[in-house]
């Protein structure tokens, strides 16, 4: 992966330049992060108006599951970097990019490949690695879904094998719960995909760390730096919450970052990494990586010197990585109720006036239930009060569907 000795002007024949394969909320901060470096910035996504098109220098209307599309795409910006912020990119596509060495995919094809689905990375982590994993069986059908469930028992985790970033996940804790966990696995984009059913595990709480891989300055070579610990909530598969630092057993905390080690070693590049974890006691269980700034890590913009997103472009374009904590900090999620084409924010002022609170609204444009549209960060002198301070913000923020208020 070539380093740039020199970074152009954007929107100049010299430009250095970085497509982002999605647009969302993640890819609006990497638009910025890669911004302030001086680098002109792609964002393609199959809508206009996405997020990180809002910011880029640039906006595509692109399917980035197609892989003609995106292939035609690099063909006419030829980036300097091909950064994927979403799971569902075209992942054939970028192992022709990288093989032609016509642009940097980041963090490797291979990266982004592995981690389309979550049968590839579990077979990569448990068989060829060798790391603890919880038991698991995959389903194409109604029947084999049965099957898995009666296997794995009472409770048992079912998600769709395709990344959605916990939005497919549901705990099975009856036979009430069968035909639900199957539809809820099956949503929107999701409708084909198979099913994992994953054992319950009894952990004590789950955990993210942040992987950043770059260039060592003191030693030339590539090298691994780690985030403090991340906490998180999920609530129906939804992301609502997380912090940092996490308390972590010394033990356990030593095994999780040899496990992060091992699985971004594996997966290879510059660039940061997400992996999820859970934790019992000392034991550590792999859970999942993303080739890419994680949705618990944001955060980092709060808690961290530098976030999760610059430090992403950072190690992209081979700088010194600074994992620094500079306060213990909290996030809490703003999601939609219901489906509305326009939406709206009131409270955003109470909100700001929690101490140590800011606020930040992603932009989306129109609203469906539980999609995620903005988020508020808290520190304080410990994670607790930053917590508490997070979700009373958060609490004086209304999402406005669009309907009146005589509805």
């Amino acid at each position: 992966m070539d380093i740039p000795d020199q970074i152009g002007t954007p929107l100049t024949p010299n430009a250095t330049k970085v497509l982002l394969l999605g647009a969302g909320e993640l890819g609006k901060e990497l638009a910025i992060s890669f911004q302030r470096l001086g680098v002109e910035v792609h964002a393609a996504d199959r809508y206009e108006g996405a997020p990180a098109q809002q910011v880029a220098h640039v906006p595509h209307l692109v399917d980035v599951s197609d892989g003609a599309a995106v292939l035609s795409l690099v063909d006419r910006v030829r980036p300097d970097y091909v950064v994927s912020e979403v799971d569902r990119v075209a992942a054939d596509a970028l192992a022709e990019i990288e093989e032609a060495g016509t642009s940097c995919v980041v963090p490797s094809a291979k990266a982004c490949s592995l981690t389309v689905g979550r049968e590839k990375i579990r077979r990569m982590a448990s068989e060829e690695l060798g790391l603890p994993t919880t038991a698991y069986r995959l389903a194409s059908t109604v029947e084999e879904y049965r099957a898995a469930v009666a296997e794995m028992g009472f409770p048992c985790i079912v998600k769709s094998t395709v990344s959605a970033s916990g939005r497919s996940h549901s705990v099975v804790r009856s036979e009430g719960d069968v035909e639900p966990a199957w539809e809820n696995s099956h949503r929107g984009p999701y409708a084909d995909a198979d099913v994992m059913v994953e054992r319950f595990v009894n952990f004590d709480y789950e955990l993210s760390l942040l992987a950043a891989r770059s260039i060592d300055p003191a030693t030339g070579r590539m090298a691994t730096w780690f985030s403090e610990p991340i906490g998180h909530l999920h609530r129906d598969g939804d992301l609502v919450e997380s912090w940092q630092p996490m308390e972590v057993n010394p033990r356990a905390l030593e095994n999780a970052r040899s496990m992060a080690a091992r699985i971004t070693n594996a997966l290879g590049g510059r660039g940061l990494f997400g992996v999820e974890m859970f934790v019992a006691g000392e034991d550590v269980y792999f859970s999942s990586v993303s080739p890419r700034p994680h949705e618990t890590g944001m955060v980092t913009l709060s808690s961290q010197r530098f976030s999760e997103f610059d430090l992403h472009v950072r190690a992209v374009l081979g700088m010194p990585v600074d994992m620094t904590l500079t306060s213990p900090g909290a996030c809490v999620l703003l999601h939609s109720s219901r489906e509305s084409e326009t939406v709206s924010y009131s409270g955003i002022a109470e909100a700001l006036a929690v101490p140590e609170v800011d606020v930040r609204i992603f932009g989306k444009q129109g609203a469906y239930p539980r999609r995620r549209l903005g988020l508020v960060l808290a520190t304080a002198e410990d994670v607790e009060t930053a917590r508490a301070q997070a979700r009373e913000a958060a609490a004086a923020v209304t999402v406005n569907d669009g309907e009146s208020d005589a509805d």
